[in-house]
């Protein structure tokens, strides 16, 4: 068996999802001597995978050094998805690893590994849930609780290295806010460190689905137009957008 036979199948879309100047391509280079349409298909195949991993990892790059507030972070998981869409489970791995090492590279293991956990994982996770097709409610809360381990993992891995707890930080900020609350409030009453660290969580999970939601409404409007679209959002969404 060569190489070529144990590559995975393409998902269905990619055939609906390819741009007319890539089928053009394609068929100009089948047409050509010696070129088979599954040497075609691989080289193609290839060349995407490269690209969208060095496109997640142009933006998680520029995002470190050029902070643009959450414009740029927004798309850091939509370019692997999209090799998942175009191209199936093992292109979309192949990205997802290909971007860390090229992170790793260029600005060390440690914001390499930043980016991957949850970034990378979440693009691949993505990708699967609008490959099949699974309603936004089912991929955002999936996707928003692979957000909300990378915090946690993120925390735990800075204060590895800065030896030093910032979970205790975070808490300590989580606590001052809930007495200012308080306060406004006439509560005179101190909360419970327990609570404390119950709302901590639970602002670490409502933000991750805002987060999610955002990427899924501009994964919509993004990946329409290039010819892979995702699972239509709600109908309130639709309105709300006035998008049809």
């Amino acid at each position: 068996m060569s190489d070529f036979d144990s590559l995975p199948h393409e998902p269905t879309e990619h055939s609906s999802g390819t741009s007319e100047t890539v089928k053009d391509f394609k068929r100009s280079l089948s047409d050509s001597p010696g070129v088979s349409p599954l040497k075609l298909d691989v080289a193609l195949r290839m060349v995407e995978t490269a690209f969208f991993a060095s496109t997640a990892s142009l933006i998680w790059f520029i995002n470190v050094y050029f902070p643009l507030g959450p414009v740029l972070r927004i798309f850091f998981p939509v370019p692997i998805a999209l090799v998942y869409l175009r191209w199936g489970t093992r292109a979309a791995w192949m990205a997802a690893l290909t971007s860390g090492l090229l992170l790793s590279v260029l600005m060390g293991p440690i914001r390499s590994l930043l980016f991957v956990m949850p970034f990378a994982f979440m693009g691949v996770l993505l990708g699967s849930a609008w490959h099949r097709r699974v309603p936004w409610v089912v991929s955002i809360t999936l996707g928003a609780l692979l957000g909300t381990i990378g915090v946690f993992f993120r925390i735990w891995l800075l204060s590895v290295l800065t030896g030093e707890d910032l979970w205790v930080y975070l808490i300590n900020q989580v606590t001052e806010l809930a007495e200012w609350i308080f306060l406004k409030l006439g509560i005179l009453a101190t909360p419970s460190i327990f609570f404390i660290q119950i709302g901590a969580i639970a602002l670490i999970v409502v933000n991750n689905f805002i987060y999610l939601f955002v990427v899924h409404v501009a994964a919509w409007f993004l990946l329409d137009r290039l010819g892979n679209p995702i699972p239509r959002p709600p109908h309130w969404v639709q309105v709300l957008m006035d998008y049809e």
